[in-house]
């Protein structure tokens, strides 16, 4: 596989920085884009690395790594996204691709797949967290909430302590998880407030991806193939539990791929790796024919 080759794309108040992987040689296989939300390109180093006999795309979403935003929003919608990938497959030869995508990007890609299927030939939807198809949707929301706010009112540390505890829950969220106060301290996260409010993540995600409200016909009866993929060792956290009932709303069961909800990453972040030499193998499979 090629060294990646960066480009930037001018969209509607942003502009859009995405990476291409050339593969080694011919190959009959769809272009295949790895996309997150708000994990940036980085994030999707070492599964690429695994897929080198096709071109591959990364990319880092609007607010997120290189892809400043020029206009004076503050939040950024799934529809948004979703129109940011139609632009980023156009600029790159048009549909249809592959895709895998995890997590806010999964939310997106599912928002894609439903406006424009014929873009995509499969999405391998991974863990999406579709917080309004939860039967304690209600507390799991005032959770989400209760996050965002924390994060304008006190800073970066605190709302991603509270942000860290939710992800990590296992099971049915209670009605005032997680808010208390969460000190950050122990997650080894600053004390301090530094008065920035740029985090995509706390800013936007936990509000606009969250929320959104999936067209589920739309995805049951796309032409489009999709696949829900849940982590093996993700136990009942909350992307899990999303990712399953999304599958069970468009009338599958879902894929379970090895590891966590970061069982594709190899250490990027300087996070611990998660298993992504069988994830990728899975998703070779997934993704064959």
């Amino acid at each position: 596989m090629s060294e990646p080759k960066s480009s930037t794309i001018e969209a509607p108040g942003a502009t859009l920085h995405y990476d291409v992987r050339e593969g080694d040689g011919p190959s009959a296989a769809p272009t295949l884009l790895l996309i997150g939300s708000p994990m940036d390109a980085v994030g999707f180093t070492t599964l690429a690395g695994h897929f080198g006999d096709r071109t591959v795309i990364t990319y880092d979403p609007r607010s997120a790594g290189r892809s400043k935003r020029t206009d004076d929003a503050t939040r950024t919608t799934p529809q948004e996204h979703a129109d940011d990938l139609r632009r980023l497959i156009d600029t790159v030869g048009g549909g249809p691709v592959d895709i895998f995508a995890s997590s806010g990007g999964a939310v997106n890609a599912l928002v894609l797949a439903a406006r424009h299927p014929e873009l995509i030939r499969t999405l391998v939807a991974h863990e999406p967290p579709v917080t309004q198809v939860l039967p304690d949707r209600t507390e799991a929301l005032a959770a989400v909430t209760d996050i965002h706010d924390t994060y304008q009112q006190s800073g970066m540390g605190p709302a991603m302590a509270k942000f860290i505890l939710l992800v990590g829950h296992q099971g049915p969220i209670p009605a005032d998880f997680p808010q208390w106060p969460v000190d950050p301290a122990q997650f080894g996260l600053p004390t301090e407030d530094d008065g920035s409010r740029d985090d995509a993540l706390l800013g936007q995600n936990m509000i606009d991806c969250n929320y959104h409200e999936h067209d589920f016909a739309a995805l049951a009866s796309s032409p489009a193939r999709i696949v829900i993929a849940v982590g093996e060792t993700t136990g009942a956290a909350l992307p899990r539990r999303t990712g399953e009932i999304v599958a069970d709303r468009i009338g599958q069961q879902p894929t379970i791929f090895p590891g966590d909800h970061g069982g594709f990453m190899g250490g990027e972040y300087g996070m611990p790796p998660g298993e992504p030499d069988a994830f990728a193998a899975k998703l070779r499979e997934v993704l064959t024919p």
